[in-house]
């Protein structure tokens, strides 16, 4: 075989199989059987939910490497590079890395057709199995109970929250989007739910599997004032702990509840200190991602966040409200075709004084006419850009300090932002050096 690059790889990838999604387990499992993939680490946790999957891997992952064990994270989907997908103790895998993983995935699927996520799950799995890790965390991409990652059994299943997103794999109620994930229960493995009101179908499968279900608001529990917060929950013998006095998080402290939760049943050491360290340590790229940047002269606010969904959307506009600016915001906007427009900019309408919209670099973007009289009906002020990299330059031009630029509404619109951010830094250096 001619040995490929990273791009090339990818590129190949995306035209192996007719359909980009192809949900079932049974191409894939024949394909891990052939290739020897057993269980990738010695401890597995598996996170599903509609939203707050990314956050959550990230603070079960720095809280097992604060304990000194080896932790491999594989997440979906990446933002700039595909090597985002795949991380071993905090480390991106390299080029090299997933090129082998690749081959041999290649070798074991002979005449078997899989889809660009598979032949990319599948070789997460391969390349955390040769690394001999402690453990592993894996983010569901869609669903659970036919998602590739759904081949590994996992020691502690999470649930982040159940939202209607996906409608045309998942159903469009709670309860069908509940059943999908639950998918990932196993039997007698703890099953952690971080919401408030979990859909039936939930409950369901934890008593059929006879699985130890817990509940925030139940069994762990967080508490946020203005200066802080606090966590309770139980250890793996049922007894309760309590941390206090936590300092507040960027990232969502539910889902910093949730990973607690996990953790505190893994029977590894409790140390406070370590717990604290951990958690304040802990970003994700384009989640509640407050950054600063030069425009001509000013230094302007900047939010990114990935959102996409109403759910998402409902727990951002919480999150502004929680954290007002002595400005305006000022919004950036794509979103996709298939997402619910009006629920997303319902939300979060009240928290915003001027939008720009922008398409999307994606054949799956939502038209910028659709945005426009979308916001226009909620009376909002809004201004149409060719791109997001104008709609960004043009919200720069009228912000000032005191303002905060809010750009959201999907992974691609957090990607052309990162791309216009380097490009930034790259011309302030060159100014700086000139000057």
């Amino acid at each position: 075989m001619t040995e490929r690059t990273l791009g090339e790889w990818l590129a190949y990838l995306e035209q192996l199989h007719p359909s980009a999604i192809d949900m079932g387990l049974a191409r894939s499992q024949e394909v891990a059987s052939r290739m020897g993939l057993g269980k990738p680490a010695p401890r597995v946790i598996t996170v599903t939910g509609t939203n707050g999957k990314g956050s959550t891997c990230a603070f079960v992952a720095s809280l097992l490497r604060a304990q000194g064990l080896s932790v491999g994270v594989y997440n979906s989907p990446h933002l700039l590079h595909y090597n985002e997908r795949v991380q071993i103790n905090g480390v991106q895998a390299t080029d090299e890395q997933l090129c082998e993983a690749f081959v041999a995935v290649e070798a074991g699927r002979g005449e078997i057709s899989l889809t660009y996520f598979e032949m990319g799950t599948l070789a997460a799995f391969w390349l955390f199995q040769q690394s001999g890790l402690d453990a592993v965390v894996l983010e569901v991409g869609l669903g659970g109970r036919l998602d590739t990652v759904n081949l590994v059994d996992a020691d502690i299943a999470l649930v982040t929250s159940i939202g209607v997103d996906h409608a045309d794999y998942l159903g469009n109620t709670r309860e069908s989007v509940a059943f999908e994930k639950a998918g990932i229960f196993r039997q007698g493995a703890p099953a952690l739910c971080g919401d408030l009101n979990p859909p039936q179908p939930l409950l369901d499968k934890a008593r059929e599997l006879n699985c130890r279900f817990l509940l925030r608001g139940r069994e762990f529990d967080l508490g946020v004032t203005d200066h802080g917060w606090q966590w309770r929950g139980v250890d793996g013998q049922g007894r309760e702990i309590e941390l206090h006095d936590l300092p507040l998080l960027d990232l969502p402290m539910e889902n910093a509840a949730l990973a607690l939760q996990a953790c505190a049943l893994s029977g590894l050491p409790w140390v406070p200190g370590q717990i604290v360290a951990a958690l304040q340590a802990t970003t994700v790229v384009g989640r509640l991602d407050r950054r600063q940047f030069s425009w001509h002269g000013k230094r302007l606010n900047l939010m990114l966040d990935v959102g996409h969904n109403p759910h998402a959307a409902e727990y951002l506009a919480q999150r502004l409200a929680a954290r007002p600016v002595a400005g305006r915001r000022l919004a950036v906007f794509g979103l996709l075709a298939d997402k619910d427009l009006d629920g997303v900019v319902g939300q979060l309408s009240a928290s915003v004084q001027h939008w720009a919209v922008a398409p999307l670099d994606s054949p799956r973007a939502r038209p910028v006419a659709d945005l426009q009289v979308a916001l226009q009906n909620l009376g909002a002020a809004v201004t149409s850009y060719a791109s997001v990299a104008d709609a960004l330059e043009g919200q720069s031009a009228q912000a000032t300090a005191e303002d905060e630029i809010l750009l959201f509404g999907s992974f691609y619109c957090v990607a052309e932002a990162l791309e216009w951010l380097a490009r930034r830094s790259t011309e302030e250096a060159a100014d700086g050096f000139a000057g």
